[in-house]
């Protein structure tokens, strides 16, 4: 286990230099020029002039580059260029109100999820069968905006049971939560199913069957367990994502997060800002995916990391 640990610690180096080098290239070589979105349209060019120089816009490319690595090395992803803030600041900030969504949505993803699953291989053919899979179809069909945008006029706006946008208690986070995380529930339920099917026809479960084990315990305890590496690896990658890729859910529900900071960055060409959640949300994401691992060895015996 540590000379796995090790050995994946030692490559979140290189992932992460890549992920630097191909955002900073990127964005340097797209279309629109910070400073104009910082001064206006009106701006005079001296103006203009002077504040490249001052942001030492203006220098060679790979100086530019070495600086902020030498930066990044040190923590300091830089400040940003409309609200002159720490970025490292602004991520800390904001970052409690993603996590928040991310468990919020997974927690909901995950329960219904395995539940649909779970009883779509315990009873297949039936009518709550064929509708748990006419939700997973749905919930992989529909765009994340439009699920949004429809709980809203549906919950928010005919029924008023909850709140149509806005960071707050319990009640702000049902529709966002449950815009995230449906198209989980259809991944999960699918999932779920098909590897508790397989589970189900195994020996030992119809050994458990046949020594008089309640039907209760044969499913959750003998067949579930036994099912749960693939479960995890789907919760594993849709926490990432959503820890990451949040960015539509938190615009629509002007929830406080960082996928809304990155999105106002890019439209205001907030260079430093971009680089710098980009940079930190890759880390999040690969080190969710080392604890995704991680839990394999909990969950199964069988998987063990020398």
């Amino acid at each position: 286990m540590g000379r796995f640990l090790a050995i994946r610690l030692a490559l979140l180096v290189p992932t992460l230099l890549g992920v630097l080098i191909v955002t900073f290239l990127l964005l340097y070589v797209a279309p629109g020029d910070p400073v104009q979105a910082m001064v206006g349209e009106r701006a005079d060019a001296a103006t203009i002039a002077r504040l490249r120089a001052e942001l030492r816009l203006d220098d060679p490319l790979p100086l530019q580059f070495g600086r902020y690595l030498g930066k990044v090395v040190q923590g300091d992803l830089g400040q940003s260029y409309i609200t002159g803030r720490p970025i490292v600041q602004d991520l800390v900030e904001r970052f409690p109100a993603t996590l928040r969504l991310a468990g919020s949505a997974m927690l909901f993803a995950a329960v219904l999820g395995i539940a649909i699953g779970i009883y779509g291989a315990w009873r297949p053919g039936s009518w709550g069968d064929r509708a748990s899979a006419l939700v997973a179809y749905a919930g992989v069909s529909f765009p994340v905006y439009w699920v949004g945008l429809l709980l809203i006029l549906v919950f928010a706006v005919t029924l008023r049971w909850f709140p149509p946008s806005g960071y707050g208690g319990f009640a702000f986070l049902v529709l966002p939560a449950v815009t995230l995380g449906m198209r989980s529930v259809a991944f999960l339920s699918r999932m779920t199913r098909a590897a508790m099917q397989e589970v189900l026809r195994s020996d030992f479960v119809r050994t458990a069957r046949a020594k008089g084990v309640k039907e209760g315990p044969v499913i959750l305890s003998h067949a579930l367990r036994n099912a749960l590496l693939p479960i995890v690896t789907v919760l594993g990658l849709d926490f990432g994502s959503y820890l990451t890729g949040s960015i539509l859910t938190e615009t629509i529900f002007s929830w406080p997060g960082v996928g809304r900071y990155v999105l106002t960055a890019i439209e205001k060409r907030d260079l430093p800002a971009v680089q710098g959640s980009i940079l930190f949300l890759s880390f999040v994401f690969v080190l969710v995916n080392l604890i995704t691992d991680l839990i394999y060895a909990k969950v199964d015996p069988r998987v063990a990391y020398d």
